[in-house]
């Protein structure tokens, strides 16, 4: 189930929103806030897989909220704006990963926003997870290297040897060649 922040100035416009959401069929874990500020805070203390901010919130417009929230999480952002000023709004907000979906809502228009924004944080989350995992594979990297420098240091050993020695200890003990230059800088090993 997904959870929704729902951000909108009043009580009966986030029912009306939740109301719109079920009938396209999106089944969510809805989430209100009635301000942009409160909405922030809400952002520091939990994720969301869709952020909704209905224009124009009590303490500021809602775009700079939006933005802010496209850029600082993983979440899909969508703004509701009025029609009239629709285009100018995405041309501020489109380029930080906004989706702006004019007023009066249309099921149809509203649903592409949304399979987009869905497409686009899934791809986001890959890309987040493909991020963490070459991180770590350089620390891996740069945890052999000290090593290998530990062991031409203090052991004399060439670089080609160092590189061979850790190898061979990772084979042998059927641990990683991480865990082997964790051991050598934590002088366990030679």
């Amino acid at each position: 189930m997904e959870r929704i922040l729902l951000v909108s100035a009043t009580e009966k416009s986030r029912t009306m929103l939740s109301q719109f959401l079920t009938s396209c069929g999106v089944q969510a874990q809805l989430t209100p806030a009635s301000s942009g500020a409160e909405a922030r805070r809400m952002l520091v203390d939990g994720s969301f897989d869709l952020i909704l901010v209905n224009t124009p919130l009590p303490d500021e417009f809602g775009h700079d909220m939006a933005q802010q929230a496209a850029s600082d999480t993983l979440s899909g952002v969508i703004l509701l704006a009025k029609a009239e000023i629709a285009d100018s709004v995405a041309e501020k907000v489109e380029d930080d990963g906004v989706f702006v979906v004019p007023k009066p809502l249309s099921r149809v228009l509203f649903m592409q926003a949304l399979r987009m924004t869905r497409a686009a944080r899934s791809r986001l989350t890959g890309l987040q997870s493909e991020n963490r995992r070459l991180q770590k594979r350089i620390e891996d990297i740069r945890q052999v290297d000290r090593a290998k420098c530990l062991l031409i240091e203090c052991c004399g050993m060439t670089e080609p040897e160092a590189h061979s020695y850790i190898e061979q200890q990772a084979m042998n003990q059927r641990r990683s060649k991480r865990d082997i230059a964790e051991d050598i800088i934590g002088g366990k090993t030679p």
